[in-house]
């Protein structure tokens, strides 16, 4: 991530934010700034995900799974994103960005991420999937949950989160 002063004022605008439940989705306004922009002058394709990994910090901050980690020295871990986009965003343009997550399996919890003008109209969605890696590898939901008192409760995946999967086996198996 190369925000360092965002994400300096996200860790510390989230550690005075209230607690959040996994789950509870959260919103944040932010402008386009000259350094997010390509060389058509809308916010950069890389960019956005870039934002959605602010998001996510201000969601481990809030959630208290920031502290788990660390006092157990894990790492969070993305293991792939996608992405649609829609419309641009111009420069100095206000813009809304919402993250949730929206289900989870044994390791992996999945992500859902929009980015909206503030009339509403969507500019861009996705979806990102991340796990927590400790020294013997990746850690299991029930593990990560019940070092927060929370239990583990698995659901079945939406079927956004299935077909990108699929998609993703695919491409990784190499099939057309």
């Amino acid at each position: 991530m190369n925000l360092y002063l965002r994400l300096l004022w996200t860790m510390w605008r989230a550690s005075r934010l209230p607690k959040l439940q996994i789950g509870d989705w959260i919103e944040r306004r932010l402008r386009v700034l000259p350094n997010d922009l390509d060389i058509n002058l809308h916010m950069n394709n890389g960019r956005y995900l870039t934002l959605v990994d602010l998001l996510l910090m201000e969601y481990f901050v809030r959630s208290g799974f920031a502290r788990t980690m660390l006092r157990l020295r894990w790492r969070p871990m993305l293991g792939g994103s996608v992405i649609t986009y829609r419309r641009g965003l111009q420069p100095f343009q206000r813009y809304r960005l919402r993250f949730a997550i929206v289900a989870a399996d044994e390791h992996w919890n999945y992500m859902r991420f929009e980015f909206l003008r503030d009339d509403g109209s969507l500019c861009a969605a996705g979806l990102t999937k991340g796990a927590v890696v400790g020294r013997s590898g990746l850690i299991t939901n029930v593990e990560s949950h019940a070092q927060m008192g929370l239990e583990f409760i698995p659901a079945p995946l939406p079927s956004a989160v299935q077909h990108w999967l699929d998609a993703e086996r695919s491409i990784v198996d190499g099939v057309a």
